[in-house]
This record gives C-alpha cells, sequence and structure tokens, in this order.
C-alpha cells in the first residue's frame, strides 16, 4: 500500500531532522537568544525612562539655544511683545 503524500512526508520528516540537528548544533545561538528576549523588556523600559528625563547638560544646551534665539531677535528688531531685550547688549 502506498500512501499519496508518501514522497512529501519524506521530505518533510528529512526538514524536521535537519532542523532538530541545527539547534542542537546551535546551542550557544539559541541560549543567546534566549537572553536577548529576556532583556528586551528591560531595554524597552530602559529607553523610555531615557527619553522621558532630561539630563543637566541638556537642560543647558536647551537653555543656551533659547538663549541665543532670543538676541538674535533683539538684535535683528523682531523681538516678540514677551521677550526681554533689556539684558541683550547691542554689538
Amino acid at each position: 500500500m502506498t500512501l499519496p503524500f508518501e514522497g512529501w512526508a519524506a521530505t518533510l520528516a528529512g526538514m524536521r531532522i535537519l532542523l532538530l540537528a541545527a539547534l542542537l548544533l546551535s546551542g550557544c545561538s539559541v541560549a543567546r537568544t534566549a537572553v536577548d528576549v529576556a532583556t528586551i523588556p528591560v531595554k524597552i523600559v530602559s529607553s523610555g525612562v531615557d527619553a522621558a528625563t532630561t539630563s543637566q547638560s541638556e537642560a543647558d544646551e536647551k537653555r543656551g539655544r533659547q538663549l541665543r534665539l532670543l538676541e538674535e531677535r533683539c538684535r535683528k528688531g523682531k523681538a516678540l511683545p514677551t521677550d526681554d531685550c533689556s539684558a541683550v547688549q547691542p554689538r
């Protein structure tokens, strides 16, 4: 008695054996992947915290940009009504 999928079943069985062999031979890769998967939540949370917080140097850079922008507007005579141009010395 021959099965209609005999050739296909044999190919599928061979693929399963090759897949199993590949997994067994690449034990280090599997372990490394497991570690990578386990650390993904930590990486996501830490990147979210980093994006939500501002370091002192970032705050200083932002304030410096704001001051340079204010100074430029005051010098060009395009100051906003809320700008305090009294602190800006003309050059």
